[in-house]
């Protein structure tokens, strides 16, 4: 029997379009709909300006009063003085931003370090060549007036703050910085300038004050190659053109608390050719212990740019792990968002023993030369460890939960809360039960040895 429920609902919806605008009542529908339009494009275009304005003319001027007694002192005791920097701002438009010269003979270096030096900055948002949130002030030598993405990231005016500057201190700056700049033009606002606000105070007492210059560190016995995304990107698509196996870990806080216990896996951590830092929490160790960390390098954020960079080469890819339709998942994805990279097979990770080897013979036949491996810690990379020899592979990855995310079988955590080091969160009330232990107890776990490592003797 055939079934028309669908022709009816097409039906009734035309009937009610017709009545809605040629009703008595309909014109006036219409008329009330273009005036709405309006409205919203009047409130976003107009009062939107005017209301980031407001907001950084009151701001600027209630801090000025609460910081004025500092800056009068300043100029009797400490010896302050006005210094120009020729900066462009809106539309293009160059003016002199403001900070203080200071005699340090006088002042010493707590002025400095109190961020003082830069309270002038005050009057330049006064004025309107500033804001508090915007994008990085530039130079007149910064700036290529022939790059139309250039000439747009002028369309507001430059800030004190920039997103770009919290992505480089959360350590997930993995986009340029104009890139940054023009996603701020698009979406700024009021609201959006006080989540950046907001964001920025995690930043300033997490972020690294200075990267690191070591390519290698060491953080509880586990040697870290202290790289960014891109150098981490470089370092695999190099190893993908040679003959060699190589292995790649990446690891976090709770990595660290299994291979503080498990002598074997920290064998392999130490082993492997590259051993990536992932998270928060292995930045925040770093800061402790004063072995900054150059950037937080996680599977889930290397994957696409990978993706990206073996579109159109011969280079073919392996999937191993999670459940058959979560890795599906993965490859329905690679195939919508990347057509040209090359899927050389899949299969899920829930064999027995006894269908091992005639995986390893399906990856080897394969012909891949990037494995990525998503069975957990310490599992994946003990079992990459044991049959790299076998694979064929150039590089295997331990990647963790990566094929959930790809798969669409759970959401990864919001920009912003990636940004202010919370992604953790994010993650434990997503699956409470099977990570509240992980994060809630062995975070502070990870905390505690890390702080036992700096006061030992000799640290």
């Amino acid at each position: 029997m055939k079934d028309d429920s669908g022709q009816d609902r097409s039906r009734d919806k035309e009937i009610e379009t017709f009545y809605n605008d040629y009703s008595r009542s309909g014109p006036l529908r219409k008329k009330l709909r273009r005036y709405f339009r309006s409205a919203c494009w009047f409130v976003k275009m107009k009062l939107t300006p005017i209301s980031k304005r407001c907001f950084d003319l009151i701001l600027a001027f209630s801090l000025f009063v609460v910081l004025s007694p500092i800056i009068a002192i300043g100029f009797v005791i400490s010896g302050f003085s006005f210094h120009h920097r020729l900066r462009i701002g809106k539309d293009c438009v160059s003016y002199n931003e403001l900070s203080f010269k200071v005699d340090r003979a006088r002042a010493g270096n707590l002025v400095g370090k109190l961020g003082l030096t830069n309270v002038p900055i005050l009057i330049n948002i006064i004025k309107g060549n500033m804001s508090f949130v915007g994008p990085r002030p530039m130079s007149p030598g910064e700036v290529d007036l022939k790059d139309k993405g250039m000439r747009r990231r002028h369309e507001v005016r430059p800030g004190l703050i920039s997103l770009w500057w919290i992505r480089r201190r959360a350590n997930i700056n993995y986009g340029s910085e104009l890139s940054v700049d023009l996603e701020y033009v698009d979406n700024h606002g009021l609201f959006t300038d006080i989540g950046i606000l907001l964001r920025a105070i995690p930043a300033i007492l997490l972020g690294n004050t200075a990267p690191s210059s070591d390519d290698k560190l060491t953080l509880l016995g586990i040697p870290i190659d202290n790289l960014t995304m891109d150098e981490a990107v470089d370092t695999i698509l190099k190893w993908l053109k040679g003959p060699d196996s190589k292995q790649v870990c990446f690891v976090n806080a709770d990595c660290a608390n299994i291979a503080y216990k498990n002598a074997s896996y920290l064998e392999i951590l130490k082993n492997a050719d590259l051993c990536l830092a992932d998270g928060v929490g292995l930045k925040l160790a770093g800061k402790l212990l004063s072995r900054n960390i150059a950037q937080n390098v996680n599977g889930t954020d290397m994957f696409p740019i990978l993706c990206e960079r073996l579109s159109g080469t011969d280079v073919k890819l392996f999937l191993l792990g999670a459940r058959a339709e979560v890795v599906q998942g993965v490859v329905d994805w690679i195939s919508r968002n990347h057509q040209e990279v090359q899927v050389a097979g899949f299969h899920h990770g829930y064999f027995s023993p006894d269908d091992e080897r005639k995986i390893i013979e399906t990856i080897r036949e394969s012909g891949a030369h990037l494995l990525l491996v998503a069975f957990g810690a310490p599992r994946q990379d003990v079992w990459i460890s044991q049959h790299i020899g076998d694979l064929g592979t150039r590089v295997a990855i331990g990647v963790g939960g990566l094929f959930d995310f790809y798969s669409g079988r759970l959401p990864r955590a919001p920009l912003w809360m990636r940004e202010i080091g919370f992604e953790w969160l994010y993650r434990m009330i997503q699956e409470p039960g099977r990570l509240w232990k992980r994060y809630l107890v062995g975070n502070c776990l990870f905390l505690f040895r890390v702080l036992k490592e700096k006061l030992s003797p000799g640290k």
